[in-house]
Order: structure tokens, then C-alpha cells, then sequence
């Protein structure tokens, strides 16, 4: 069996009806949605299955609801695969969580319980601030760095070679659309979200998180974790924990962490998580790399058969 990575999706990924095929199909999902209906004390599956859309869009909601999807999906390929064999994990922004869960730096429960309170926190800074993101498509990197800085913002996501997204007050996510070309960028897309994620307005719900990092047992991760912040890997505790701290108001940076994974020889990634995000971003960032992506059970099928 190949050697993998395996990477976990963010927000913006989940979609109603979420590991509902995985949860008729398999007594080992149903007992892990169960559990996680348990530990959260509500009824977070059928939030996946049947939405509505605008629940499971909530922060507080799809975190955790991702998480849990992208453990379940992770749990059922390695039932049919017994030889696979993962040799590094990354997740985008919450996925990091995930990837972490995946690798044993902390119980799956208590990982779920602080994606839950990260989304609650996250969900009421974006409340109590007024907030924006745009995607930056087709400007490079440096330009997009002056740009946001010029209007007062922040770089949230290093996506991909051409794909960054800025964050921040309404006021300067305004300004930046109306000056990237001036910046050689292409196109500016206003993104269509609850709040500046991954910018300087997070920074109540990253000291709220911080204490809850602080109060979760946690130990080496069984395999390398890239964490998004440092785009480098960790497995100190302490340092584990900084870094999803600091996640929180500081940059993902995808594209580093991708090339990080990729510089150390790995080509063969599988994506667990709705959709394929992460899929497209990888083949931008490294073209010759393989992506396998798990969401549902005709994806984890064919996954298994392309393993081989």
C-alpha cells in the first residue's frame, strides 16, 4: 500500500445531506454520530442530513459538522482499507482541527467539543464586529500583501497560486475590490460570508479559544500534522497549541503547506470532506500529485478501488 496524506476540508465545504449515505450504510458512522450527538447534547447529524441550509451554515454548526463528517469519512475508508497507511495529515483552517483528531493529538470527543466552541466563538465575533472578505484571483502574492495592508486589512488565505483571500472591516475589503487592479490582480470577489474569518476582528474568539486549548489534553500526533499558521510541521503540545490559537486571526497558508508536504516526496493525497476544494487547490499548487476526494460512498468506492 502507497503512502498518503491526509487532508481535511474548512469552512465553506459542508453541504446539506452530509454523511447521511455514510450513516445508513455503516454501523460504525451511526455510532460515531451518535456519540457526537451525545457529547455536543444536540442533534448535530440531523443537522448534516436534513439542514436546513442556513443551520448547518452557521459557524457554531458547520465546524464541528465538518469535523465529525471528515472523521467518519477517515474511519470508513481505513475499515475497507486495512493496509492504508497515512504518513502525514493537514486541514484547511478548521480542518487543522481534524487533521489533529485524525493523528491522535487529542480524542476525538474532546477535539469536537473545541471545534464546537471555536465555531461559538467565532460565530459571536462576527456578530459583535462588521466584517468582509474578498477572493483575490489572478494578482501575485507581494501585490496582494501591499494591497491589503494599504486598506487595513488582512491576508486570510494563501490558497493557491492566484487564489488569495484578504479579510477585514467592510470599509477596507471595499477599498481593496475597487483598487486591485491597480494591483495587477485580475478579479476581486466579494465573498459571500458572516464575518472577517482569519483577520484582526477574530481576536476575541482566538483569547476565548486559547483558554479552552489550554484545558485539552494532548500529546505528540502519531504522524506529521502541517499546521496553517507556520506551514511547518508540529507535534509539540505547546506548540500544537499556539498554532491553532494563532490560526485563528493569522493567515492559512495553503499553498506553503502543500509544498511542504509535497517537497518531502509525498504524491499521493486523499481529501475527506464535501466537495472537492481541496482537490482543485493541490492540483494548482502541484501538478503532479495524485488526489483521491471522499464525501460520500460512491467517492469512498471509487477511492478504494484507485488505491488498489
Amino acid at each position: 500500500m502507497s503512502d498518503v496524506v491526509l487532508l481535511f476540508s474548512g469552512q465553506g465545504a459542508q453541504k446539506v445531506g452530509m454523511g447521511k449515505d455514510f450513516h445508513e450504510a455503516s454501523e460504525s458512522a451511526r455510532k460515531l454520530f451518535e456519540e457526537a450527538n451525545q457529547s455536543l447534547g444536540m442533534n448535530l447529524s440531523g443537522v448534516m442530513f436534513d439542514g436546513p441550509d442556513e443551520e448547518l451554515t452557521r459557524t457554531s454548526r458547520c465546524q464541528p459538522a465538518l469535523y465529525l463528517h471528515g472523521l467518519v469519512a477517515m474511519t470508513l475508508l481505513k475499515e475497507r482499507v486495512p493496509s492504508l497507511n497515512p504518513v502525514a495529515a493537514a486541514g484547511l483552517s478548521l480542518g487543522e482541527f481534524t487533521a489533529h483528531a485524525s493523528a491522535g493529538t487529542f480524542s476525538m470527543a474532546d477535539g469536537l467539543r473545541l471545534v464546537a466552541k471555536r465555531g461559538g466563538f467565532m460565530e459571536e465575533a462576527c456578530e459583535a464586529t462588521t466584517g468582509a472578505m474578498a477572493a483575490m484571483i489572478g494578482g501575485d502574492e507581494s501585490a496582494v500583501v501591499e494591497l491589503a495592508d494599504e486598506c487595513g486589512v488582512d491576508v486570510a488565505n494563501f490558497n493557491a497560486p492566484g487564489q488569495i483571500v484578504i479579510s477585514g472591516s467592510v470599509e477596507g475589503i471595499d477599498a481593496a475590490v475597487e483598487k486591485a487592479k491597480d494591483k495587477g490582480i485580475r478579479r476581486a470577489i466579494k465573498l459571500n460570508v458572516a464575518g472577517a474569518y482569519h483577520s484582526r476582528l477574530m481576536q476575541s474568539a482566538q483569547d476565548k479559544l486559547a483558554v479552552e486549548l489550554g484545558s485539552v489534553e494532548m500529546t505528540a500526533p502519531s504522524i506529521p500534522v502541517v499546521c496553517n499558521y507556520g506551514a511547518t510541521e508540529v507535534s509539540d503540545p505547546a506548540a500544537v497549541r499556539s498554532m491553532l490559537e494563532k490560526q485563528v486571526t493569522g493567515s492559512v497558508r495553503w499553498t506553503d503547506s502543500i509544498q511542504l508536504l509535497v517537497g518531502k516526496g509525498h504524491t499521493t493525497f486523499i481529501e475527506l470532506g464535501p466537495g472537492k476544494v481541496l482537490a482543485g487547490l493541490v492540483s494548482k499548487i502541484a501538478k503532479d500529485v495524485t488526489v483521491h476526494s471522499v464525501e460520500d460512498l460512491p467517492s469512498l468506492e471509487a477511492c478504494v478501488e484507485a488505491l488498489g
